[in-house]
């Protein structure tokens, strides 16, 4: 399956003046933000900042479609079949992982040409993808069985299938340098850790109603929990393994990304758009109104340009300076 390059669609909307822009300090303007309309229902998204194109998994179509944020255009639509759902890159391996859960299946493609590599078995279910670069492994979290695949980035082979302590399991991040993993399970309203060294999971942290995605802040080793299920952001203490903090959201959040060199998170728990928080004092720092509910966000490590889904819609908001 090659991607296959596409006519560059026009950019579908800018952000007119003020639209929507709560009063508070360090808002977007209103020219930092920009819409690429992709289609379909897009899903997870994620972004290679070595090359800066950002990857957004469509259900419906089966496809990925490949974004350059320079141009705000789609450059490319990779046909991964099945219904692709989370999307995670491994810069330094330079490979592009796209989960197809009802496959149970990680489609591995290569990050530069966009083609074919693998296609992993990783259990019935896995859903939620995180990547830890020093080790080149992948983690695929199962929202049916609860189970956690560790896939091989290098053989691109199943290394283990651990069962989880929960019966489902929703987001998950990696600690590569505490050598933990986190995953959300919204069943119980906690985050579940893994040891990678010992290879099972040996705690757990209670946390807002439904949790359903995961960040880790790297240098900290803070975890930042978004609660699809209450109006708050949950910030875990990696030492104690406690909820240390809560920070109020004007909505439920579902999912969320963290710059790791200004410790700033975004998640999309703000009224119709997106919410800054300090992630240092946990603090809400900033809003942004789009409009939409927005579905997944991710951050570019390099640029800090944040990339949020409109699954109604079928576009991606592409916000600088925010």
């Amino acid at each position: 399956m090659r991607g296959r390059q596409i006519r560059r669609r026009t950019l579908f909307a800018l952000v007119t003046a003020g639209a929507g822009a709560l009063a508070l300090p360090g808002v977007a303007r209103a020219q930092d933000v920009r819409s690429i309309e992709v289609g379909g229902t897009p899903a997870g998204v994620a972004v290679n900042p070595v090359t800066g194109l950002a990857y957004v998994a469509d259900p419906e179509s089966g496809t990925v479609s490949v974004l350059d944020p320079q141009s705000a255009s789609v450059v490319a639509e990779v046909d991964v079949g099945g219904a692709p759902g989370d999307i995670a890159v491994d810069p330094k391996a330079g490979r592009i992982y796209v989960a197809n859960p009802p496959a149970g299946t990680v489609v591995v493609l290569d990050g530069r040409t966009h083609d074919l590599v693998s296609i992993i078995g990783a259990g019935a279910g896995a859903s939620a993808l995180a990547v830890d670069e020093q080790a080149n492994r992948v983690y695929a979290a199962s929202g049916d069985t609860g189970t956690l695949a560790v896939l091989d980035g290098v053989s691109c082979t199943l290394a283990a299938l651990v069962p989880g302590p929960k019966p489902s399991l929703a987001g998950i991040a990696v600690d590569p340098g505490r050598k933990l993993a986190y995953c959300a399970s919204t069943g119980t309203d906690s985050v579940e850790v893994f040891s990678i060294d010992s290879g099972k999971f040996v705690g757990s942290v209670k946390v807002g109603a439904r949790p359903t995605a995961v960040a880790v802040h790297a240098a900290s080793g803070t975890v930042y929990v978004a609660n699809s299920g209450i109006h708050h952001m949950s910030i875990v203490d990696a030492a104690t393994r406690t909820e240390r903090k809560t920070v109020l959201l004007r909505s439920e959040s579902s999912a969320l990304a963290v710059h790791q060199g200004t410790n700033t998170v975004y998640t999309n728990g703000g009224q119709n758009g997106l919410s800054r928080i300090d992630g240092a004092g946990g603090t809400l720092t900033g809003e942004l109104s789009l409009g939409i509910n927005p579905g997944d966000v991710a951050v570019d490590q390099r640029t800090r340009t944040v990339f949020v889904t409109d699954p109604l819609h079928g576009r991606v908001s592409v916000i600088r300076d925010f």
